[in-house]
């Protein structure tokens, strides 16, 4: 009776392609997971434009948006003013900011894996900082567009950074291997921020409000701010979820997602690149707001699963639930004064990752 010839490595037999890649984990986004979340994240938006320095009832919050959406009439209130001028273009704008700042950090902890990992990891944040802060210090503007020199010189500075790390830690490391970038971009934000000292130092008369927008705020957020978010989110977020397959290549080392078939340093490239100009948009908006991007996946992946197929689809929902939740507490803790958003998640943000680190540690014990 012939025996069977065992396979091996070596036989010549080819690489299999992604598609066919040994990597077990459960399929995509539930349509159950994907309903939770989204009215999750519906009822807290609803909650936060309802709640404030003046409470308007939740059922009164829900007419007035809904009658503003199917264009019928409102009622004769002193709550329309509030809800559709101030309070709904706000927390758009916190939702659509949270949601972009969460899934780069899940981009970026899966892409680099690195837990400490989120897209300020890159420097590009930092970057984007230093471009805001140079047009409010010095009131860089464009013909036209009075509002818009901030926006452009964030973006600029953001691509710029990106173009700096990635050229630098391809001098030093052809590869583009994760620990290279992971140093580079941490200097390069050390790099960033004394600068950023220096312009402060020589913009005095504009020391408030620079401050202020370092720490990150939305107050005065329109709903021209929150269609380019959107736009952005859309684009970028896009891009970003076309590689949840190949993030969880990563997952079992570069080397090996190399092996079955993945473009390891085209997909870092784009995934960079989508990364950088969300992160871009996002600060030159909303300005610095850390531990969304870091603390937010690390939470929904207790929930979902480590598979990115599912990871960074609630990360969308879980950072705009989060980021909602912080501004609602901004607003409210010590009105009529209101806190930078960037305080209160750095915070909250700082004790949840103890926590989650700690628990983490006592299941690996």
């Amino acid at each position: 009776m012939p025996r069977k010839r065992k396979e091996h490595k070596g036989d010549g037999i080819p690489s299999p392609s992604l598609k066919s890649a040994p990597i077990k984990t459960r399929e995509g986004f539930r349509a159950g997971e994907l309903l939770f979340f989204a009215l999750a994240a519906l009822f807290t938006a609803l909650v936060c434009v309802s709640a404030g320095s003046v409470n308007v009832p939740l059922k009164e919050t829900f007419g007035v948006i809904w009658n503003a959406i199917f264009s019928l009439p409102q009622p004769d209130s002193t709550s329309v003013p509030i809800i559709l001028s101030v309070r709904l273009p706000r927390v758009l704008c916190v939702a659509l900011t949270g949601a972009a700042l969460s899934v780069c950090g899940g981009a970026m902890q899966g892409l680099l894996r690195n837990p400490l990992a989120d897209g300020s990891t890159l420097g590009v944040s930092s970057g984007a900082s230093l471009g805001a802060v140079i047009a409010i210090a010095f009131g860089v503007t464009f013909p036209g567009l009075p509002l818009a020199g901030t926006m452009v010189l964030a973006m600029a500075f953001a691509f710029l950074s990106l173009v700096i790390i990635l050229g630098l830690a391809y001098k030093i490391d052809y590869s583009l291997s994760t620990n290279t970038i992971i140093l580079i971009g941490v200097i390069y934000s050390m790099f960033v921020s004394s600068i950023l000292s220096l312009v402060i130092t020589f913009a005095s008369d504009h020391i408030r409000s620079i401050t202020f927008w370092t720490m990150g705020s939305l107050l005065g957020a329109s709903y021209q701010n929150a269609l380019v978010l959107l736009c952005a989110l859309a684009v970028c977020g896009t891009v970003i979820l076309r590689y949840a397959r190949e993030l969880n290549a990563f997952a079992i080392g570069e080397e090996n997602a190399r092996h079955i078939g993945v473009p390891v340093k085209r997909v870092k490239l784009i995934l960079m690149i989508a990364v950088s100009a969300l992160i871009g948009v996002c600060v030159s908006i909303g300005g610095s707001i850390g531990f969304v991007g870091l603390v937010t996946p690390h939470m929904v992946r207790m929930i979902v699963g480590p598979n990115h197929k599912r990871l960074l689809p609630a990360s969308l929902f879980g950072g705009a639930i989060f980021l909602m939740l912080a501004d609602l507490v901004s607003r409210v803790i010590l009105s009529p004064l209101e806190l930078p958003i960037g305080v209160v998640t750095s915070f909250v943000g700082a004790i949840l990752f103890v926590v989650i680190f700690y628990r983490a540690r006592r299941v690996r014990a």
